[in-house]
């Protein structure tokens, strides 16, 4: 795949390879994140979902566009993890898919559209808002990114290089934030000056789709 071409059903399967390796990779930090300002088992959660995800991928067709792959993972999401993350998460990769439908390559304008999908479907679901300090803040910042890199004329692999560090930005910048939104939230002042799990865990998985498509590059 060139760099400026599209996105296939095998670099959709590699992002949330990826993700998987990702999150249970950095699985304590997340739960250290969360036990600050949560329950404590966003790592544990984010872990065996995409663990789930990654079994179920692997009964599957090599040959599944890219909009059913994102279907199927959230789906099992869904399914299998506790919280708020299964939900929001599976929300959101199902409504990329959705956006998505049955095409067999994602360019630019694809990809970013079913990114504004999955994010959309995370507000709807959540209710939030940027500055709320949930993954929105993450979220939010790499689609624009992603849009503004595309439009430049970048490639997608330096878009959503560029999508990926404004996430991480994000995620950095909920550290001064009072949480607005879920469990965090009923510790009000005390939420400030800890950085969001679920926003950390955003910035995890879009550096993950970074990885998966300079891979097939």
């Amino acid at each position: 795949m060139s760099t400026d071409a599209d996105v296939r059903d095998q670099t959709v399967i590699a992002w949330l390879t990826a993700a998987e390796a990702a999150v249970s990779e950095r699985a304590d930090y997340l739960t250290q994140l969360d036990a600050a300002i949560g329950d404590g088992d966003h790592g544990i959660n984010m872990t065996r979902g995409f663990a789930a995800v990654g079994k179920a991928l692997a009964g599957q067709s090599p040959d599944m566009e890219p909009g059913r792959v994102l279907i199927l993972a959230g789906k099992t999401l869904v399914s299998t993890v506790g919280g708020a993350s299964g939900p929001l998460w599976g929300s959101a990769l199902r409504a990329a898919g959705r956006n998505l439908g049955d095409i067999e390559r994602v360019d630019g304008e694809a990809l970013a559209d079913a990114l504004d999908a999955a994010l959309a479907a995370v507000v709807d679901l959540g209710a939030a808002a940027p500055g709320d300090k949930t993954m929105v803040d993450a979220l939010s910042p790499a689609n624009a990114a992603l849009r503004e890199q595309l439009a430049s004329g970048a490639s997608i692999a330096e878009a959503v290089d560029a999508a990926a560090g404004a996430a991480e930005q994000g995620a950095a910048a909920t550290v001064p934030m009072q949480a607005r939104k879920g469990r965090a939230s009923y510790l009000g002042e005390r939420s400030i000056g800890h950085q969001d799990p679920g926003a950390t865990s955003a910035a995890l998985i879009l550096r993950a789709l970074h990885s998966a498509v300079a891979g097939e590059a």
